[in-house]
C-alpha cells in the first residue's frame, strides 16, 4: 500500500498524549485534524463514547460513522474478512481519501454501523492522523466537527470553541483537500458520495 506524503506530523507532547489516551479509555471525545477539517473521534468499539459522539453533533443514531486507521490492521477485527481481490483492490486506493463501506464484523457496535450491516472504513494519509492512530494504537471514529448540518470547524481554535470541555481538541492542520473522502461501496463498487 501507498505510504502517506506531506509535511512531517504535529504530534502532541508527552503530557497531551497521555491526557489523549485517558480521555479516550473514559470513553471521551476528541477532536483532530484530518484532510478535509477537524473530526470527532473515539474508540471505534466504545459504545458510550460513539453516543457522545452522536449527542454532540446532534447526529441521527441511524446513519453510521466512518472509522479512520493508520494501517489496516488496525481495522481488521471491524469487518469481516476478506478476499485477496478485495484486499488489492483496497491496496490500490489506500492510503488515501477513500472510505470503503466493508461487511462488519460481530464486535461492531449498532452505534457505530446504524442501520447497516456494512461499516464505512479508511487507511488515511494524512499524516497528522495516521501518526496519531499509530502513536495511540488504535483506528479511531471519524466525523466531521461541527453540528449536524452546519459547516465543518477547519481549526483547533474553532473546535475549542464550539465544543469547549465536552471534547479534548488536539492540535494539528488540516490537508489540503476541499470535499470530505469518496465514499465506495466495495461489493458493488457504487460510489455513494
Amino acid at each position: 500500500m501507498k505510504s502517506g506524503s506531506g509535511p512531517l506530523p504535529r504530534l502532541p507532547g508527552s503530557r497531551l498524549q497521555q491526557r489523549t489516551r485517558k480521555q479516550l479509555r473514559d470513553g471521551g471525545v476528541i477532536a483532530y485534524s484530518t484532510e478535509s477539517c477537524y473530526g470527532l473521534g473515539c474508540r471505534p468499539l466504545d459504545t458510550r463514547a460513539i453516543r457522545r459522539v452522536l449527542a454532540i453533533k446532534a447526529r441521527p443514531n441511524h446513519k453510521g460513522l466512518i472509522v479512520i486507521a493508520a494501517d489496516f490492521e488496525q481495522i481488521r477485527h471491524l469487518v469481516k474478512p476478506l478476499s485477496a481481490a478485495q484486499r488489492a483492490e483496497l491496496a490500490r486506493y489506500w492510503p488515501g481519501p477513500y472510505t470503503f463501506l466493508l461487511p462488519a464484523s460481530r464486535r461492531v457496535p449498532p452505534a457505530l454501523r446504524g442501520r447497516h450491516h456494512k461499516i464505512a472504513v479508511r487507511v488515511t494519509a494524512h499524516c497528522e492522523a495516521a501518526a496519531l492512530c499509530r502513536r495511540l494504537g488504535t483506528a479511531l471514529v471519524s466525523t466531521s466537527a461541527n453540528r449536524a448540518g452546519q459547516k465543518s470547524l477547519k481549526t483547533a481554535r474553532a473546535c475549542r470553541m464550539a465544543f469547549k470541555d465536552k471534547v479534548l481538541t488536539l492540535p494539528g492542520r488540516i490537508g489540503k483537500r476541499r470535499k470530505p473522502s469518496t465514499i465506495i461501496d466495495l461489493e458493488s463498487g457504487r460510489v455513494l458520495r
